[in-house]
């Protein structure tokens, strides 16, 4: 997962192979606490690992239920609860349920119904999202519940348990959020061994795919919901939790949606892209994004648990359609709408604005900055692209701690144009993901190809500081790092284990070209061995240095050095990376000090690691491997002609690292 403040795209061209996607939020949550409501173990396949899953797993483990990972099975066992038996229950719990709704709003029903002493709560964002028709609900129903704070919203306060009154329907509002009807239907059951449990939505209920996936998961833990239409709904008397054994949780289809609008902006009908985890066939109304997608011009064939997704129409085609059969899958549509030629029109999609953020008005400013024309109103949202490619604008989006705001609009990336240099996008916080999908932007570069990949060179002489800073910098950027200095240590080791000269430049040359080293994290393995120790002694030092010099041995590690440069960037560090290896790259760093204050550092450095050492002979030592990098005929160290020359004799590596991204920011995006 990325944790940088932001995440630079460059413009992507095509995708291509196979994605394998996480687990569906909305079912996990679900059919955790359908387990946890049972009597017994229940083994979960294939559970989502995401924010919103952990939240809820820690919290039902707080209430008691034991949590047992066995490989990618979970095994829950339950707390066996009605309204007349407790079962395991905690009796009192603090509860944070962090920006969960499928986790909020279903264990406030559960906790209500069975009674005890709770407090649930969540981050600043989830207490401004309302929960008042499910209170009302409850509170109808005789619940003990109350608002902690602002009547409404969370947090919530249960204390003990109320008097039920089951002589009447119980009302809900159906058109501000289903998660509120959800959460009656998937706790209700605790109350059946007293009577039938009737619920009457009051208005037009949204998002109606989700009460389906909610019945079918119901059925499939004993409980038969009579459904007449979509405004009544019947739990029959005796109805009792049962668990299944075992239940397999299918891939998020909400997540397929921003593959799949991948495929239909860049993948070739010879070469479509593969989605697994999840078919036409699946319980989850996002599943429908297909039937939109292929409106918009997308071709897409269905598998048992697979999608094959290329280009068919382009530009995409323009559509109007009511969303309220897939509320969060219709977020992609309005991204896919950049790529369409006229207005796409986005109908009934109310419910954007209680979610995460206000997505209405968070996806009308954040595609307004890439240049289109995007008009909103209470429940609709329509776009217009950016009348040409010269009307497109590159931009930094803002996620709003958002999701799917991060996972659509990196969809922006597709097509976009080129600046000066590098061109692309920038996704602020792209740790959001994590809520539902920790993995999205590993998974899309996995898949996805860009004419250009930027590389940002770090060159300079010995002992400048330019390891540390550019480790530095790919951390903060979330970029790939070369160390370019470990692949020549490396060699003159392996060098040293075969009974190599490190003069004998013919038999160094193939010694390189199958130089079996990978970097793994902060560790470098040579055949396997970690020697990420052995090659940073003052040894290794020398006889990189020495095995340098050959044009032989620079050429054999050519490609090898190259190959770093993948998705979505690279940070490289060496002596010859921006006149040889990445000449084309759009920032080039030559750091500098004087070869006295690179001696002290040395020193320091060797002690710091329990050595000793001479500052005159480590001075010394400096100059002459200078003199040999400046002089030798196979790439020279030489500044590259539109290098930035950064001196940081007087500069903390803190400082040093700040001014290349500076220099970065004004690159890669407009000021």
């Amino acid at each position: 997962m990325f944790a940088t403040e932001f995440l630079d795209l460059p413009p992507l061209q095509s995708v291509s192979g196979t994605v394998h996607l996480p687990g569906s939020k909305s079912i996990s949550n679900r059919v955790l606490l359908l387990a946890a409501l049972c009597s017994g173990s229940t083994a979960v396949h294939d559970l989502l690992d995401s924010d919103d899953t952990r939240v809820m797993l820690d919290s039902l483990a707080k209430l008691g239920c034991t949590l047992r990972q066995e490989g990618g099975v979970l095994h829950l066992t339950g707390l066996g609860c009605t309204a007349d038996d407790r079962g395991l229950l905690a009796a009192q719990a603090d509860i944070f349920l962090g920006n969960a709704g499928t986790a909020m709003r279903p264990l406030t029903a559960a906790l209500a119904l069975l009674g005890g002493d709770y407090y649930l709560h969540g981050i600043a964002r989830m207490h401004e999202r309302p929960i008042g028709d499910l209170v009302s609900a409850l509170q109808q129903l005789g619940c003990a519940i109350s608002y902690a704070e602002n009547a409404g919203y969370p947090p919530l306060r249960i204390s003990g348990q109320g008097q039920f009154k089951l002589d009447a329907p119980i009302q809900v509002r159906g058109d501000v959020s289903s998660q509120f009807l959800t959460a009656l239907l998937l706790t209700l059951p605790l109350l059946a061994d007293r009577a039938a449990i009737v619920i009457e939505v009051v208005g037009e209920l949204i998002s109606k795919p989700y009460i389906d996936i909610t019945l079918k998961l119901l059925a499939q833990f004993g409980i038969a919901v009579q459904r007449d239409g979509w405004q009544r709904f019947t739990i029959p008397q005796g109805a009792r939790y049962q668990s299944p054994g075992k239940v397999f949780v299918e891939a998020d289809a909400s997540s397929a949606s921003y593959f799949i609008a991948a495929g239909a902006l860049a993948a070739s009908s010879n070469a479509p892209l593969r989605i697994e985890g999840v078919g036409a066939a699946s319980i989850q109304g996002d599943i429908r994004f297909i039937e939109a997608a292929q409106a918009m011009g997308a071709q897409v064939q269905s598998g048992d648990n697979h999608l094959l997704v290329s280009r068919g129409a382009w530009p995409l085609k323009a559509i109007s359609l009511d969303c309220n059969h897939i509320p969060d899958a219709a977020m992609t549509l309005a991204v896919m709408a950049l790529y369409a030629q006229g207005t796409t029109t986005l109908t009934n999609i109310a419910s954007w604005r209680v979610k995460e953020t206000d997505r209405i008005a968070a996806m009308q400013a954040e595609l307004s900055k890439l240049g289109a024309s995007v008009e909103a109103g209470a429940d609709f949202i329509r776009i217009t692209p950016p009348a040409n490619a010269a009307a497109w604008q590159r931009a930094s989006i803002h996620t709003y701690d958002d999701h799917r705001m991060a996972m659509c609009l990196a969809l922006a990336a597709f097509h976009a144009p080129r600046g000066k240099d590098i061109g692309g996008i920038r996704i602020e916080d792209p740790k959001c993901v994590a809520k539902t999908f920790p993995d999205f932007f590993e998974a899309l570069f996995s898949v996805a190809q860009a004419d250009a990949v930027p590389v940002i060179c770090i060159d300079g002489p010995t002992a400048s500081g330019k390891g540390t800073l550019a480790a530095q910098l790919a951390a903060r950027l979330g970029y790939h790092y070369l160390d370019s200095g470990a692949l020549y240590r490396s060699l003159a080791l392996a060098a040293k284990q075969a009974g190599v000269d490190w003069g004998d430049e013919a038999t160094l040359a193939q010694l390189a070209a199958a130089l079996p080293l990978r970097f793994v994290g902060e560790q470098v393995l040579l055949g396997g061995a970690d020697v990420s120790a052995d090659i940073r002694s003052e040894e290794m030092g020398r006889g990189a240095s020495q095995v340098s010099v050959h044009p032989a041995v620079r050429a054999a590690l050519l490609d090898l050095q190259r190959g770093f440069a993948q998705l979505p960037g690279l940070v490289a560090d060496g002596r010859d990376m921006g006149t040889v290896v990445f000449p084309a790259s759009p920032l080039k760093i030559f750091l500098t000090a004087s070869a006295e204050q690179r001696a002290k550092r040395r020193v320091a450095q060797i002690a710091g690691r329990g050595g000793e050492a001479d500052y005159a002979t480590v001075l010394a030592d400096l100059q002459s491997r200078d003199a040999r990098d400046r002089e030798r005929s196979a790439a020279p160290l030489v500044a590259a002609a539109d290098a930035r020359e950064l001196d940081n004799s007087q500069l903390g590596i803190a400082e040093s690292v700040q001014q290349v991204l500076a220099w970065w920011q004004a690159e890669s995006l407009p000021k």
